[in-house]
């Protein structure tokens, strides 16, 4: 197993071990830029459920975990020299809110597979619980229909992640492939004062399960701040996300400015050394647990994030950072390979709807419906121009709470629509659409990140 030795992992024999690989993002957590839905993931669920029925919608879900990863792509990412693979899942999979704390052991199935499948190719796997009983941060990739964290004003949704993480400890304590436990992805504490005493609460818990597994703890405010943690705790490694700013869906040229902050090689630079200030202090290891650019599908564009990327890698290995790429497959915004065949000839339109209405935060350019939405950004920046909502400002707030919630909520029904009339069969195809076999392979990405990594 791996443990934390100073600044570095290393293996039994003090082999250290830089951990590099990718995010298994849209896989036992769906995310909606990923595989092409609105909004959040139960309430998709919900809606398809509605259409297919209980038994043939739990056909469509099994049968795209299964599709999602195979033995072919650990083949593939070990091939590229990859160790990691950071695995995004949630919490539902294992209990259900009317019956809270009554865990299912199915949930650990698919799970299993894959990590049992990475290990068979030298491939580490980090734990990564994405969405926790009431929603740790503010938007979609925490399964939060809304825009509230419930999670840190209720003990109960505590209690239950706890208890959770107990099981999941115990059920891999002796697992040598898993390199550790991530525990909760992107926390938005907005007070700031319930996360530390969390942490020392589930630190505490998980180590009473798994004395050994390495901790994966993420910041507050989705993984920048590191002010909340009152102790430095023994093997653990402190995660930062590093996204570039340029790199976004709304990112402008690079370098150059966007949104009115320039961004280069040396802007990077900076930013990472501010954001993994807190590692350096307390001279435990740095490791980011998310970053990447978002691709256009415009040449000049797309060549441009590459750079980004491939400043970013030069930066960390400058530093011995090990890093997981976000994310490893999805249906064509950035993914190293996406979908495609009857899901995208089913869904395309759909997506493209998505797409000029901005309803996808990850994949938005906040210029998208501006006819519209133009009036109340005005209004809300003349009538209270002192409104700083927690955790990006009033702009982003008001686009989350029209666009990615509202508007997203309103296509459901369409979505779940496009199932119908569907044999048992076409649902078979539709999930094997993300078959490796069946995917379209972004080639400069690949070539990018094999150069680095064999390099």
């Amino acid at each position: 197993m791996l443990h934390v030795s100073g600044t570095q992992l290393v293996r039994d024999d003090d082999t250290p071990v830089r951990l590099r690989g990718v995010g298994l993002g849209g896989w036992m957590n769906m995310e909606n830029f990923i595989t092409g839905h609105p909004a959040n993931e139960s309430s998709m669920r919900d809606a398809v459920r509605s259409v297919l029925g209980d038994d043939r919608a739990e056909l469509f879900f099994d049968r795209l975990l299964t599709s999602f990863f195979t033995e072919q792509d650990a083949a593939l990412l070990a091939g590229m020299g990859m160790n990691c693979v950071r695995i995004p899942v949630n919490y539902r999979h294992w209990e259900s809110d009317d019956r809270p704390l009554e865990l299912d052991p199915r949930g650990f199935r698919h799970l299993d597979r894959v990590i049992d499948l990475l290990g068979e190719h030298g491939v580490y796997s980090v734990i990564d619980l994405h969405a926790l009983p009431g929603s740790q941060n503010q938007h979609w990739h925490s399964d939060n229909p809304t825009h509230m964290a419930g999670f840190w004003q209720h003990r109960h949704f505590q209690d239950r992640a706890v208890h959770l993480w107990e099981v999941i400890a115990d059920h891999y304590r002796d697992h040598p492939w898993v390199a550790g436990y991530n525990p909760v992805n992107e926390p938005g504490d907005v007070s700031g004062k319930a996360i530390g005493p969390f942490y020392d609460r589930l630190v505490k818990a998980i180590r009473a399960a798994d004395p050994h597994h390495i901790l994966f703890l993420d910041g507050n405010t989705y993984s920048t701040d590191f002010s909340i943690f009152r102790e430095v705790y023994e093997n653990t490694v402190f995660v930062l996300h590093d996204y570039a700013l340029a790199g976004f869906a709304h990112g402008g040229p690079y370098p150059g400015y966007t949104r009115g902050k320039w961004c280069d090689r040396g802007e990077l630079e900076h930013t990472f050394a501010e954001r993994s200030r807190f590692q350096r202090e307390t001279g435990t290891p740095l490791w980011v647990g998310e970053f990447g650019p978002v691709y256009t599908g415009k040449p000049d564009m797309d060549a441009q994030r590459y750079q980004i990327l491939r400043d970013q890698l030069e930066i960390y290995d400058g530093q011995d950072v090990g890093w997981s790429l976000w994310t490893y497959k999805d249906v064509g915004l950035q993914g190293l390979v996406h979908a495609a065949g009857p899901y995208l000839d089913r869904f395309g339109d759909f997506m493209a709807k998505k797409q000029r209405l901005g309803v996808d935060r990850w994949g938005s350019t906040m210029e998208e419906s501006a006819d519209v939405l133009a009036p109340l950004h005005e209004l809300i920046s003349s009538e209270f121009p002192g409104w700083d909502p927690y955790p990006w400002g009033a702009r982003y707030q008001a686009d989350d709470l029209i666009r990615h919630i509202l508007l997203a909520q309103a296509l459901l029904p369409e979505y779940a629509g496009l199932f119908g009339g569907l044999g048992d069969d076409d649902l078979v195809e539709l999930a094997d659409s993300f078959l490796l076999e069946r995917c379209v392979r972004r080639q400069p990405l690949l070539d990018l990140l094999s150069g680095n990594l064999q390099g």
